[in-house]
């Protein structure tokens, strides 16, 4: 199956991603989930950390930022518009638009320029018939995570008829495969040790069969379990192999840029092996700086 192109882009910048070029990495951390100091200070209507967040990331390697304002008892459509409009202030890299409110990414795809990514579709009824009319009004391309109404399946082949259901229903409005990408979900193996391997089998089925590209919430496969920067580093990098092309990261652990850097580089997506020779002399430079 063809490798398809997804194009997502700022009002300045233009990312594409392909199994044919380097994997895009999608920084996580603009998101008040699990992070105290950012859900208080976003309470608070301070944007600060926010701010910096998102200049470290896009320093740091990201290609485009996941965007997230899901404090609870606040008014999210007006928070992510606000988010949004800050974050491009400061940075010129395309946003994935992370929510699960419609009204609010309705908002925020408002107010946005360019082509956005959407965080996410799944297969559930009401899911469906909320976020494509969206991705097709704004012409975005969208995240599609393989659950339904049943849940979230338990095996590769269940996952992929996820998939399947999501993509199909999608065409139906006119929005095309390429504008697709596919999450097989990465859940914690401190649940259950299987989990790495069931989303490298849904990656290589759903590569097989639609040539679509692949996203996760990679840090999910290390909760709960100690040293997460070197599950997450070997996890990425394994999926890279399978068929992962935009992982939602932090850009900020180096093990984990650098082990996106080493599989690229193995999967002959770094000619002359030129991006990580610069990133081996900025950690140098770096180092001798301290």
């Amino acid at each position: 199956m063809e490798n398809l192109v997804t194009v997502v882009a700022s009002k300045a910048k233009t990312v594409e991603i392909s199994r044919d070029h380097p994997t895009v990495i999608i920084g996580e951390r603009i998101n008040p989930t699990g992070r105290k100091k950012v859900l208080a200070a976003l309470e608070e209507g301070n944007f600060d950390i926010v701010r910096q967040d998102a200049l470290d990331q896009v320093a740091a390697g990201a290609h485009i930022l996941d965007v997230n304002a899901g404090v609870p008892g606040a008014d999210e459509p007006a928070l992510l518009k606000d988010l949004m409009n800050m974050v491009m202030e400061v940075t010129d890299v395309p946003l994935c638009i992370d929510t699960a409110d419609p009204e609010a990414l309705a908002a925020a795809l408002s107010v946005y320029e360019g082509k956005a990514l959407i965080n996410s579709v799944n297969g559930e009824e009401r899911s469906l018939d909320a976020v494509l009319p969206l991705v097709k009004e704004y012409g975005a391309a969208v995240i599609g995570l393989c659950m339904d109404d049943d849940g979230i399946p338990e095996s590769a082949e269940a996952r992929l008829k996820v998939a399947s259901k999501i993509i199909e229903r999608a065409g139906k409005l006119g929005i095309e495969p390429k504008d697709i990408v596919i999450d097989p979900l990465a859940l914690t193996m401190g649940a259950d040790s299987s989990a790495g391997k069931l989303a490298f089998d849904t990656i290589k089925l759903v590569v097989e069969k639609f040539g679509v590209n692949i996203t996760m919430g990679a840090s999910n496969i290390s909760f709960g379990m100690p040293d997460r920067k070197f599950i997450n580093s070997t996890f990425i990098a394994m999926a890279i192999h399978a068929g992962l092309t935009c992982p939602i990261t932090n850009p900020l652990v180096p093990e984990v840029s650098t082990a996106i850097l080493a599989a690229d580089l193995s999967m002959g997506r770094d000619d002359f092996g030129m991006r990580w020779i610069q990133a081996y002399r900025a950690r140098q430079k770096a180092a001798e700086a301290k």
